[in-house]
């Protein structure tokens, strides 16, 4: 499917029956994306839902890690990670380590309106890439890195890769089992939630040039990112001044807010949250637990969870889920099964939310985004790109001629 294919005459792609509305909320914003792996091209691909014209660079020949971590792929050989967030992109290859390659990405800059890189800092001041370089070429960019530890302090230097942070942050310290060694995350949370916060930065950056005209760099840090992520937790070693425990299913502030085995060897979370909701799942057990003083309020379940916890893992094991879910639903208690990914994908809620998406002409299904825009939804354009398949249009587009990029082609610089 052609690149420049516009949302008009994209009719052949599914959108779980989401009509295509048009101008998107970005449209018009051209991003020139530096970036790999993970953290940078889950920013770019929401810029690209968005509506945002993103031409991703990679490296001659090899191209971006991702393509190349498998199995598994799709049938036409796309690896899944890859696919995971590089759709309603272009792709172009460039050597940004010639001179040529380097002239090629500054006139890129010159026109784009944000430029997203991935690099440890100053990586790419040796090949005039830098944000004050580019800066001096196109005034009005919108540089935004995002690095491991940021660009100030005592570990700016350092890489970054998301399990390390996700273990220096604190996060790991307070995932797994109590008794068990600590536990990272099942999926790259930390890579993610960095991600996020580069776009907000860069939404805000955009919204601030409309008014003073200029530029900036917006600086996210996969550390930064990850010692907000302890949010509540973070917080409680602030008040207290003590160390967090790992609590594994357990909830620090609130109990019974955990998981629960059942009679059929299945598992279930129950969400209690107030003093209400306990006396409803008492009620609905038959169980007298919250006329005891001991259970009467939340501080008190949480100070006394080691005997009440046991009372109720009992309780559980005598039923199935079905049960006891049934039971705690009609009691209007918070609850619900831990389903696998393969029965997350298949809730009809899921599918109704047009969170599974398919492209027309490829094999290639992806995760849906989760932002519900009325008026400019987000449209899902084109699968993944092949590596480089939009160099020579681009480069077309840049007043290049056919015997010039045909140079560059031989010279090996894309």
């Amino acid at each position: 499917m052609d690149a420049d294919m516009t949302p008009e005459n994209a009719t052949d792609i599914k959108t779980s029956g989401q009509e295509a509305i048009a101008p998107q909320a970005l449209a018009g914003i051209k991003v020139l994306d530096l970036s790999r792996v993970l953290a940078g091209p889950s920013c770019t691909q929401i810029l690209a839902d968005l509506g945002a014209e993103v031409i991703k660079v990679e490296r001659p020949i090899t191209g971006d890690e991702t393509r190349h971590w498998q199995p598994p792929i799709f049938e036409d050989g796309t690896s899944a990670y890859f696919a995971t967030i590089n759709r309603n992109k272009q792709s172009i290859t460039v050597d940004m380590t010639k001179p040529e390659g380097q002239a090629l990405l500054k006139r890129l800059a010159a026109e784009s309106d944000v430029l997203v890189e991935n690099f440890k800092v100053g990586g790419l001041q040796k090949y005039g890439l830098d944000y004050e370089s580019l800066k001096a070429v196109n005034p009005r960019l919108i540089y935004a890195s995002l690095t491991g530890f940021g660009q100030t302090g005592p570990d700016a230097h350092k890489p970054g890769y998301d399990y390390i942070i996700q273990g220096l942050s604190g996060i790991m310290s307070i995932t797994g089992p109590a008794d068990g060694e600590p536990h990272k995350v099942g999926v790259a949370v930390v890579d993610l939630f960095a991600g996020l916060q580069l776009t907000i930065g860069i939404q805000a950056a955009l919204l601030a040039r409309q008014h003073s005209g200029q530029g900036q760099q917006v600086d996210v840090a996969l550390l930064d990112s990850a010692i907000a992520m302890l949010a509540n937790i973070g917080m409680n070693q602030l008040a207290t001044n003590t160390t967090p425990p790992r609590l594994g299913n357990a909830h620090p502030n609130i109990t019974p807010y955990q998981v629960f085995a059942t009679g059929d060897n299945h598992h279930f979370i129950l969400a209690c949250g107030n003093d209400v909701q306990f006396g409803r799942i008492c009620e609905a057990l038959g169980l007298e637990l919250h006329l005891e003083d001991r259970y009467s309020t939340n501080p008190k379940r949480v100070a006394n969870r080691n005997t009440l916890t046991p009372v109720l893992n009992n309780v559980f094991a005598t039923n199935t889920r079905e049960h006891w879910l049934e039971l705690l639903e009609a009691a209007q208690v918070p609850c619900g099964p831990i389903h696998n990914v393969t029965e997350a994908l298949a809730m009809p809620q899921v599918q109704a939310r047009d969170m599974v998406i398919s492209f027309a002409d490829s094999p290639i299904r992806v995760l849906g985004n989760p932002i519900k825009l009325s008026a400019t939804p987000v449209q899902y354009r084109t699968p993944p790109p092949a590596l480089g398949a939009q160099t020579q249009q681009t480069l077309t587009r840049l007043g290049m001629q056919a015997e010039e990029i045909a140079r560059l082609q031989d010279q090996q610089v894309i």
